[in-house]
């Protein structure tokens, strides 16, 4: 009853989120859903392909603390339209590359554009959404990554099988256009949009509103300065490279350990990233019912910080079973600790910051998490590369395993002594 008498066009602007990212993570997880064809077809070999993700990851990295600056500037729906042409450009050259030095150099242009959904998606939901409802919000703009990882595994099999691989970049790369056209029709900011009623607009802005000089620039070094940063940058830094890791490896992983057939449709890898979309929507629901239920913010982040590091370490498991659907319910529950993770340490961001600020420290954070996800692979591919000179490359992602089981309990260690309480950040001269 109050919903409707509120309105409800802001849960329209997060189905535009869902949908930036869903077609934002399709165009991401080719690469590593055609990993094996494009091996064969290339010669390539663990430590090659590791290359290529670390150049992906590394122009992410700089993507992100880009356009963390140039959104806060620019505003959402300018930043958007830069980000998503962009990306979807660089998609479908992967169409015409012929040599692995050209698919290193579009994966870097592809990064670079696919780095300004978070920071721009993150700043929607401050501008479009109360404190009460922000990590539901965020947990449907997160959640389109995961769609879009179950949506892969079905999607790019018939491609190949029917079409040939540069289909699936020229097919999923066209779909940000048409998502473009869809943002600059209905997208401005609550404050200039016709079609939002007054009462929709306050109740949005229920939160303290801010003063004149909280909306002065912040520089990055002031930013930095700050222990609230420095958490969110631990956050992302520490959980960022194992999502990377799932994005890139796990069809790899399925195929070594169960010869998963890639011009089959990934029941199995569908099965995975369908825990992602429910651990996403169900991280940020967790988080917002405590609040509503009386719970301070600080204790309802904190909180669901911990079941989902706690719940990763399932992963660790995987060594003992031989079973597939065993070790897929596993990983599934793994995978959607990672993303109920996600979309709380994004939501802090927002909790602790003016949102003048909010892009650019996720572009700080962001870029922390895209660095660890270049170092990763280094070991990643040594570390397979050397099992699998050994005849038994499931050993080498068994001792990976342990590293993503571990990874996010260091994480929310740190980040229990760096911000007990979620301070609040105000920027008063």
């Amino acid at each position: 009853m109050l919903t409707r008498r509120i309105g409800n066009y802001r849960w329209f602007i997060a189905f535009l989120l869902f949908a930036a990212s869903t077609i934002n993570y399709i165009d991401r997880q080719i690469f590593g859903l055609l990993k094996p064809e494009l091996e064969q077809v290339f010669k390539w070999t663990e430590t090659d392909y590791s290359r290529i993700v670390m150049v992906f990851t590394a122009c992410y990295a700089i993507g992100l603390l880009f356009y963390g600056r140039v959104i806060d500037i620019v505003g959402t729906r300018v930043g958007f339209i830069i980000s998503v042409s962009v990306w979807s450009i660089a998609a479908m050259l992967h169409a015409a590359i012929r040599s692995t030095a050209g698919f290193a150099w579009v994966r870097g242009l592809l990064g670079i554009g696919e780095s300004g959904n978070y920071p721009g998606g993150i700043k929607t939901t401050a501008e479009w959404f109360p404190e009460n409802e922000r990590a539901i919000a965020i947990g449907i703009l997160d959640s389109g990554a995961n769609v879009g990882a179950c949506v892969g595994p079905i999607l790019v099999p018939f491609l190949l099988d029917n079409f040939g691989w540069q289909s699936a970049f020229l097919i999923t790369g066209s779909l940000g256009f048409i998502w473009l056209i869809c943002w600059i029709v209905f997208y401005r900011v609550p404050s200039k949009h016709t079609h939002l009623s007054e009462i929709e607009r306050n109740y949005i802005n229920n939160d303290a509103p801010l003063n004149e000089r909280e909306e002065a620039k912040v520089s990055w070094l002031r930013l930095l300065k700050l222990r609230q940063t420095w958490a969110f940058i631990v956050g992302k830094f520490f959980a960022d490279p194992i999502w990377f890791f799932f994005l890139f490896w796990l069809p790899s992983y399925f195929h070594s350990q169960f010869n998963l057939d890639l011009k089959s449709p990934g029941m199995a890898l569908a099965l995975v990233y369908a825990g992602t979309f429910i651990g996403g929507l169900g991280g940020g629901y967790f988080s917002s019912w405590l609040i509503k239920k009386g719970v301070p913010v600080y204790k309802a982040r904190k909180r669901a910080l911990l079941i989902s590091a706690l719940l990763v370490v399932t992963i660790m498991a995987t060594r003992y079973i031989t079973n597939m659907w065993a070790i897929v319910a596993l990983i599934s529950i793994s995978v959607a600790a990672n993303q109920a993770w996600s979309v709380n340490i994004f939501t802090i961001v927002p909790d602790m910051f003016p949102k003048s600020v909010v892009s650019s420290v996720t572009g700080i954070g962001g870029m922390a998490g895209a660095i660890g996800s270049v170092l990763l692979p280094v070991f990643v591919g040594y570390i397979l590369d050397y099992y699998k000179a050994a005849g038994n490359i499931v050993a080498g992602y068994n001792i990976i395993f342990i590293i993503c089981g571990t990874s996010f309990m260091i994480a929310w260690l740190i980040i229990h002594l760096l911000i007990p309480k979620l301070d609040k950040v105000t920027f008063v001269e």
